[in-house]
């Protein structure tokens, strides 16, 4: 019997089930009463008196298990009552009222033996006997008696456990907002992760471009330079070999012993020394031809643009935002050794 009355106690008043009793979705039981308690605790802008009617329902977890109870415009009286959990009570009932008391089933009086506890004192706030009352220690205290403080302090636990199990839905409502905020945020800070990635790739290839278009410009302009010179060592190697054919002749005509023949090549020979002589007058390079010092970029400006690049606020919403005034646009230089040679 012990037993079978763990059974049939509420959750919420821990008192016996009080017909009619209600079966949740998840097969556990509760006193109407009870349930309808914890409802309108979680869900207190709900209403159904007389002549108005609620169109939506609520919701509250069962304080056994903590599944979620979702009601429609009903609300508790919507439950299906469990007949036969009220029959197994009253079946109960009729059998502990057959039964005799035990003894020690009601609780005595530590300081009169013989005395059940029937009384409670106000003042001292705890239970006592009649004798306690007339000659005991609480002769001058003010009493009550125990059945009313009983049904009192019960009906207030019910209510505390009612406020404390819609706290609990409360506290799990925020908890499960908060989880989806953890979810968004994640969600929102990968996408802006991959735009940001995508904004410097691109930065990445429009630097590399530019520094191969640079490094072309570079290379044409030693192609051109090498090419010029290596032009003028050839003309120049031309001219000392027909200087070097030219001089061995003239030392071969002046060791002719006769005057005749000697003055027959002679005068010819004279005249392509002098034109041979003139070969100097072949093109030259200016002056710091080989410098190449005026491709020098001067970046400072881009670099500090760039480590200047942050998160910002904007018209349209936060972003990283870096004005760049053509940063690539080369500036007027003057025309390099090559370019006046060439003009």
């Amino acid at each position: 019997m012990e037993n079978l009355e763990k059974q049939l106690i509420c959750p919420i008043c821990l008192e016996m089930f009080t017909k009619p009793v209600v079966i949740l979705p998840c097969q556990h039981n509760l006193c109407r009463k009870c349930a309808n308690d914890i409802f309108q605790a979680a869900n207190p802008f709900w209403t159904n008196r007389v002549g108005s009617v609620s169109m939506s329902g609520g919701r509250f977890r069962c304080p056994s298990c903590r599944h979620e109870v979702i009601m429609d415009r009903h609300g508790v009286y919507g439950l299906q009552r469990n007949l036969l959990v009220e029959n197994i009570i009253d079946i109960y009932k009729q059998e502990c009222s057959s039964r005799p008391l035990q003894k020690g089933s009601h609780p005595m009086c530590k300081e009169h033996e013989d005395e059940k506890i029937n009384i409670y004192c106000l003042t001292c706030e705890m239970p006592t006997c009649s004798m306690c009352k007339v000659f005991g220690a609480h002769k001058a205290c003010e009493v009550a008696p125990l059945q009313s403080v009983f049904q009192g302090q019960k009906t207030e636990l019910s209510n505390c456990i009612s406020m404390l199990v819609a706290g609990n839905d409360r506290m799990q409502t925020i908890i499960t907002q908060l989880e989806d905020s953890c979810r968004v945020t994640k969600e929102n800070s990968h996408h802006v992760k991959e735009e940001l990635s995508q904004k410097f790739d691109v930065l990445y290839a429009i630097l590399d471009e530019k520094k191969s278009e640079l490094l072309q410009r570079i290379t044409r302009e030693q192609e051109d330079k090498l090419s010029f010179i290596e032009g003028l060592i050839q003309q120049y190697r031309e001219q000392l070999d027909k200087s070097t054919k030219l001089v061995e002749t003239a030392i071969q005509s002046l060791d002719e012993p006769g005057g005749a023949i000697f003055l027959l090549s002679a005068k010819q020979l004279i005249k392509s020394i002098v034109e041979a002589s003139k070969g100097c007058q072949l093109g030259k390079t200016e002056q710091g031809f080989e410098n190449m010092d005026y491709f020098t970029l001067d970046l400072e400006h881009i670099a500090n643009t760039l480590r200047a690049i942050d998160f910002g606020t904007g018209k349209g919403g936060g972003g990283a935002s870096v004005s760049l005034v053509n940063p690539w646009k080369p500036a007027s230089l003057p025309l390099s050794p090559m370019q006046r040679q060439i003009h």
